[in-house]
C-alpha cells in the first residue's frame, strides 16, 4: 500500500486523503512524497477525525508544520462513527482512487492485514464521484481547520480521553494493526431535481426592476463589484438572469447542485437562446456560454486551472453570505471578470464572515423581508413563540451544534411530541413545513401526527418519500405537514405554504432567516404566514427575535424591548415564560466582556492565530462596536484575554490613552483615519512624527480616489464625480481646514497641529517598542476605515 500511495503522490496534481485515523508513523511514510508534491503546486487536502481520540496530535502537528500549503481539517464527532478511508489522486489526464480499510498509519500502509481496492487511472467517472463525496465531507459543518490552536484543543481532549479510557495514546505495530471501531454511515444528501418552470414571456417584477436600475447606476459609477440583498421570495435568481443579458459569458456559482439546476432553469426561462451547462459532481460541461458551477467542483485545482482568469464577463455568486469561505475565495480570487455580482437574502454577520469587503463595500440594493412586506411583495407573518422547558444547558455543545444523541434523548419523548402537536393544532392554517433537528426527530413526529389522523411526510436524505411528490401533495392540500431536515433552507419555493413549524434549536440565525422565507411568498387566498416556534434556553434564543426587527443591530443593543417592532399586518406573540426567559438570557448576555473574549478565542481556533482587528470585525458574530464600549480599544481586549506578548503588554499600558483616542475619535467623514493611514506609510519609526499638510496630500487623495466606493461616499459630489483631480494646494487646504485642526482640538493634547505641522504627541517609544506600537495602531486604523465606509454604504441604501 505504501508503494502504491507514494507512486501516485509523485505524479498527482490533486491529492485528497480521507482517513478516519492518522498516526505519526503513517504521516512519516508518505511525507517525503507529499513535500515534493506541495513544492510543485499540487492541491493537497487531508481530512481525518477525532472519533475515539485515536488520531494523534503529533501526526496533525507534523502535517501542518511540514505541509503549510496543504489544507487539513478535522471531523469532530457528532455522535456518529466516522470511519472512512480513501486516497484520491488526479493526474494531468484521468484519476485514481484507492478505497479500503487502511488508515494513515505505518502498520495499515505496510504490514497490517488490510483490504483496499485500487481503481485503474482511466476510471474518470469513479474519481469524480469520489472527489465530490470527499469535498462534501471536507466542507461539512462538522469539520474544523487543523492549526496550532485547534491541535492544542484537541490534544487536551486526547489526553483527557486516554486518561480514563482503555485505549492507548501510543501504539506499537501490532496494536495499530488491530484498531478498528464502528461502521461508516451513509452521510450523503440525496440530490433531487425540481421541475423547470414553463417557458414563456417573462419580465422583471417591481423589486427586480429597482435592483436592475441600481446595478446600472453602480456600473455607471465605475464599480466592477456589487452585492444585492433581496429577501427570499423576491426572485434573486431571475434578477441575475435579467442582468446577465448584458454579458457574453457568465459563471453562476452556488454551493448546492439543486440550486444550480433551478438557476439554470430560471435563466433558460428568461432567454431560450442561451447555451447553458452544468459543472457539478455529475456533469462536466466546461465550455458553454453560461456555466452553473458547484463550489465543491470548481474550487478544485483541476477545474480552476482550465479557465483563464478572464474567461467570464460576469460572475454571479449565489447565497453570497457564504463567499468568505475558503472554497469561495479560491474561485473569486482566480477570476477577473468585468463584473462580480453577489446575491443573498442574509448578508449580515449573525454567524460571522462578513462579505462587505469582498464586493468593495458596494451594496447596490437592499430589500430585506421587512421592507418587502411593507411593500406588499411578501406575505405578512404571525409569529407564535411556544415555551420549550428543555434545559439545553445540560446538552453538550459541539462546534457544529448540539450533540445529536443527547438532543434526541429530550426531543424523542411522547410529552414533547404532544406539546408540539397541540401548539400546531392551535395556531396552524392549511399547509405546513416543519423544520427538525434530525432524521430521527422528523420520523418520530411524522409518526405521532399520522397516528392522530394527519396526512404527513418525513422528507430527508435517507427517506423513500419523493421530494417532488411531497411538494406536489402539499401544494394540492393532500398533505398537512412535511417534516424536513435542512432540505428547504435554500433554493426551494412552495408559495401555498402558510404555516411554518420550528421544532429545533436555532443554532444559526442565517438558516432561521432562510427557513422563515419559505412561508412568505404571496399566493392567492393566503393572507399571512403562521410561524410556530418552540423557544427554550438554547444558544441564540435571546437574540433570534432580532431577525424580525427593521434594524437588527439596534434591536440587539436595545435590551429593554423583548418583542421587536414588526411591519404592518404582522404579529409577534410570546408566551409569558418566553418573555421571562429572554429577559434573563439577555441579562446574562449583557456580560459583553465575556462574550467578546469567548468570540476572540473561537476566532483564534478557527484561523489558527490571533485575528487582527479587521478580521475580528469581518468574522465575529458579535458586533465589533461593543469592543470600544467594553474595553476602550481592541488592544485592551487582547490584553484582557491574555493574547498579548509581554512586550506588547508594555506598549498597551504605556500607550493606552493613544489607543483609546484612535478608537473613539469621532468621524463625520473618514478624513481623520485617512490622515493616520497616510502617516503610517512612513513606517514604524516615523509615522507619529511631525508632518505638513503638503506632505500628506498625495496619500490622502490617492486613498480616497483609489476605490470607487470611497470616492462616492466621501470625496464626490451628488453625481459621484470626484471633488477634484489631485492638486496639492487644494488638498492641503482641505486637510488644514478639516481633519488636522479638528482632530487637534478634540484629542486632549494627544494630537497636535501647530505652525502648519501635524503630529501625535505620544511618549517617544524605545527601539524595541516601535514595531508593536506601529502594528497595533495600524490595526485600529484599518478597522475604523472599513467600519466607517461599511456603515455609510449601509445608511445610504436605507435612505
Amino acid at each position: 500500500m505504501i508503494n502504491e500511495l507514494n507512486h501516485h503522490i509523485d505524479e498527482a496534481e490533486e491529492i485528497y486523503i480521507l482517513a478516519a485515523f492518522i498516526m505519526e508513523s503513517g504521516v512519516k511514510k508518505i511525507l517525503p512524497s507529499l513535500r515534493k508534491a506541495s513544492e510543485r503546486g499540487a492541491d493537497i487536502r487531508i481530512l481525518t477525525g477525532d472519533y475515539l481520540c485515536i488520531t494523534q496530535p503529533k501526526a496533525l502537528r507534523l502535517l501542518i508544520t511540514e505541509l503549510p500549503q496543504a489544507e487539513v481539517r478535522l471531523w469532530q464527532n457528532d455522535g456518529r462513527s466516522f470511519h472512512p478511508k480513501a486516497y484520491l489522486f488526479r493526474f494531468t489526464s484521468g484519476g485514481h482512487v484507492v478505497v479500503g480499510s487502511s488508515n494513515l498509519s505505518a502498520s495499515a500502509l505496510s504490514g497490517g492485514v488490510e483490504w483496499s481496492l485500487s481503481a485503474a487511472s482511466d476510471q474518470e467517472q469513479l474519481f469524480e464521484q469520489s472527489a465530490e463525496a470527499f469535498m462534501k465531507l471536507f466542507q461539512h459543518d462538522c469539520t474544523i481547520p487543523v492549526n496550532a490552536i485547534s491541535i492544542e484543543m484537541y490534544e487536551k481532549e486526547f489526553e483527557a480521553f486516554h486518561s480514563v479510557k482503555e485505549v492507548h495514546k501510543v501504539w506499537n505495530d501490532s496494536e495499530e494493526e488491530a484498531v478498528m471501531f464502528g461502521e461508516p454511515e451513509d452521510q450523503e444528501e440525496a440530490v433531487t431535481v425540481m421541475e423547470a418552470p414553463a417557458l414563456g414571456e417573462i419580465s422583471p417584477r417591481e423589486a427586480q426592476e429597482q435592483a436592475l436600475a441600481a446595478l446600472e447606476e453602480t456600473r455607471e459609477l465605475g464599480y466592477d463589484k456589487a452585492m444585492i440583498v433581496m429577501a427570499t421570495g423576491l426572485g434573486k435568481t431571475y434578477l441575475a438572469a435579467f442582468f446577465a443579458r448584458q454579458f457574453k459569458r457568465v459563471l453562476f456559482v452556488a454551493h448546492r447542485e439543486e440550486i444550480l439546476r433551478q438557476a439554470k432553469a430560471s435563466f433558460e426561462h428568461v432567454s431560450h437562446e442561451w447555451n447553458t451547462g452544468l459543472l457539478t459532481g455529475t456533469e462536466k460541461q466546461l465550455n458553454e456560454d453560461i456555466i452553473f458551477a458547484s463550489v465543491a467542483t470548481l474550487s478544485r485545482k483541476h477545474y480552476l486551472d482550465q479557465y483563464d482568469p478572464k474567461a467570464f464577463d460576469l460572475i454571479v455568486v449565489d447565497e453570497f453570505h457564504h463567499a468568505a469561505a475558503v472554497s469561495y475565495q479560491k474561485i473569486i480570487n482566480h477570476f477577473t471578470p468585468s463584473f462580480l455580482l453577489g446575491i443573498t437574502a442574509t448578508p449580515d454577520r449573525n454567524d460571522g464572515k462578513d462579505v462587505f469587503a469582498i464586493c468593495d463595500g458596494n451594496e447596490a440594493y437592499n430589500m430585506n423581508f421587512w421592507k418587502a412586506i411593507q411593500n406588499q411583495w411578501l406575505a405578512p407573518f404571525h409569529y407564535y413563540g411556544v415555551y420549550d422547558e428543555t434545559d439545553y444547558s445540560k446538552i453538550r455543545w459541539l462546534s457544529s451544534g448540539y450533540d445529536q444523541e443527547q438532543l434526541e434523548q429530550v426531543q424523542l419523548r411522547e410529552e414533547m411530541a404532544e406539546k408540539i402537536y397541540a401548539a400546531w393544532n392551535r395556531h396552524r392554517q392549511t399547509r405546513t413545513i416543519a423544520f427538525c433537528s434530525s432524521i430521527r426527530q422528523a420520523e418520530f413526529l411524522a409518526d405521532y401526527f399520522s397516528k392522530r389522523g394527519r396526512n404527513v411526510a418525513a422528507l430527508h436524505s435517507k427517506g423513500h418519500y419523493s421530494r417532488h411528490k411531497a411538494i406536489k401533495e402539499l401544494h394540492e392540500g393532500v398533505l398537512d405537514v412535511i417534516f424536513t431536515v435542512d432540505l428547504f433552507n435554500e433554493g426551494v419555493d412552495i408559495p401555498p405554504v402558510d404555516t411554518l413549524l420550528f421544532v429545533r434549536p436555532t443554532e444559526s440565525l442565517t438558516v432561521f432567516t432562510q427557513q422563515l422565507g419559505r412561508g412568505l411568498r404571496l399566493f392567492a387566498g393566503k393572507s399571512h404566514c403562521t410561524v410556530i416556534d418552540l423557544i427554550g434556553n438554547y444558544r441564540n434564543a435571546d437574540v433570534k427575535l432580532k431577525v424580525f426587527a427593521q434594524n437588527p443591530s439596534d434591536f440587539e443593543r436595545d435590551n429593554k424591548n423583548v418583542v421587536p417592532e414588526v411591519p404592518l399586518g404582522c404579529e409577534v406573540q410570546l408566551e409569558t415564560q418566553i418573555i421571562d426567559l429572554v429577559k434573563e438570557m439577555g441579562k446574562n448576555r449583557l456580560q459583553v466582556r465575556d462574550r467578546l473574549i469567548l468570540e476572540l478565542e473561537e476566532l483564534i481556533l478557527d484561523i489558527g492565530r490571533r485575528p487582527t482587528y479587521l478580521q475580528f470585525h469581518r468574522m465575529a458574530s458579535i458586533p465589533s462596536i461593543f469592543i470600544k464600549r467594553s474595553f476602550g480599544s481592541y488592544v485592551n481586549l487582547l490584553k484582557s484575554a491574555g493574547q498579548l506578548t509581554a512586550d506588547e503588554e508594555q506598549v498597551a499600558d504605556l500607550y493606552k490613552d493613544w489607543f483609546i483616542e484612535a478608537e473613539k475619535t469621532s468621524m463625520v467623514k473618514s478624513y481623520k483615519m485617512v490622515v493616520l493611514f497616510a502617516m503610517l506609510q512612513r513606517g514604524p519609526e516615523n509615522w507619529y512624527r511631525k508632518i505638513t499638510a503638503d506632505e500628506i496630500a498625495f496619500e490622502f487623495h490617492h486613498y480616497l480616489t483609489e476605490k470607487k466606493y470611497r470616492k462616492v461616499i466621501d470625496f464626490s459630489d451628488k453625481k459621484g464625480k470626484s471633488l477634484w483631480e489631485f492638486n496639492e494646494k487644494k488638498v492641503a487646504k482641505l486637510l488644514k481646514d478639516m481633519p488636522l485642526s479638528k482632530w487637534s482640538g478634540s484629542s486632549g493634547g494627544l494630537v497636535k497641529f501647530e505652525n502648519d505641522e501635524f503630529w501625535f504627541d505620544i511618549p517617544e517609544p524605545s527601539t524595541e517598542m516601535h514595531q508593536d506600537l506601529y502594528d497595533l495602531t495600524k490595526q485600529i486604523c484599518e478597522y475604523r476605515l472599513e467600519e466607517y465606509f461599511e456603515k455609510k454604504a449601509s445608511r445610504s441604501k436605507m435612505n
